[in-house]
């Protein structure tokens, strides 16, 4: 009976999350499923899709949003693990500093993230300024690919630092230790004991920072004010544009977007089963 009435506790303390997880998770991925099936030229059925899949706006969007998401994603986990594996061999102090300031810069995105990066690397910035006049740089746009690419790797880095950070901690010295004995190199080490621990923590880091860049739109309209097609762009306008309201596309390029999330998660729970039967 204590058995019985202790599930019966735990099911009926479960049940404001399971609503609130219905009503602003389910309901509206539903809502969107349904109405992207909707045209208001052709009535039901995917030509909404089928105009996505055959227009090279739509294509170029994808296209942007992916290798933006990717690069960024890279670039952010390659920093990350530097940085969290160096958080490790210094002193307590320093490390709480930057864990402190990693946690602050983590929340720092959006409007106040692109008019910094204008200050510092817009075609006036300081930085651009100051790296043209050294001969560095000739040219730089802080309003292309590449300038994106770099504003995403930038808060990229404190969400992968966060993340990586602790997994380092199943890192036990004594395994380096006992591997240095054995004669095992530094690279024999990684490959054979480091890095097959840290797999899962990575790949989970790299899909997270994936999906984090997949879905940002605050800091590339305000940097772009729009003008950059990327899918978070183009959705924003099919719903508040005073020209191109077509709220039933932006759905739509929702379920694509939301299509390329799961993919990005199914692949990782095939890499990370992988990992685990290699790593057995």
């Amino acid at each position: 009976m204590k058995s019985i009435r202790g599930k019966w506790l735990a099911a009926l303390c479960l049940v404001p999350f399971a609503v609130f997880f219905i009503v602003f998770q389910i309901a509206p991925l539903v809502w969107v499923l349904i109405n992207s099936l909707q045209s208001e030229d052709e009535g039901w059925g995917i030509a909404n899709f089928s105009e996505i899949f055959s227009s090279r706006f739509y294509l170029q969007a994808i296209g942007h949003s992916l290798e933006i998401s990717f690069w960024s994603s890279v670039f952010g986990i390659i920093i990350a693990v530097l940085g969290s594996y160096s958080l490790h061999r210094v002193n307590s102090r320093l490390r709480n500093f930057v864990n402190a300031f990693a946690n602050m810069t983590s929340n720092f995105a959006g409007v106040p993230l692109a008019f910094a990066f204008i200050i510092l690397l817009g075609f006036n910035g300081t930085i651009t300024i100051m790296l043209k006049q050294a001969g560095v740089i000739q040219d730089f746009n802080l309003y292309s690919e590449t300038g994106l690419i770099i504003l995403y790797t930038y808060f990229q880095i404190p969400l992968g630092v966060l993340l990586l950070y602790p997994a380092f901690d199943a890192l036990r010295e004594d395994w380096r230790e006992s591997a240095s004995l054995l004669g095992a190199s530094g690279w024999q080490f990684w490959r054979h004991i480091g890095l097959p621990v840290l797999t899962p923590a990575l790949i989970g880091t790299f899909v997270i920072l994936l999906a984090n860049a997949l879905g940002a739109y605050a800091t590339v309209y305000a940097l772009t004010t729009g003008n950059f097609n990327v899918l978070p762009i183009r959705i924003a306008a099919m719903v508040s544009g005073d020209i191109t309201l077509d709220p039933n596309m932006a759905s739509a390029l929702a379920v694509v977007l939301v299509g390329l999330m799961t993919l990005v998660t199914i692949v990782h729970q095939w890499l990370l089963k992988r990992s685990y039967h290699v790593s057995r």
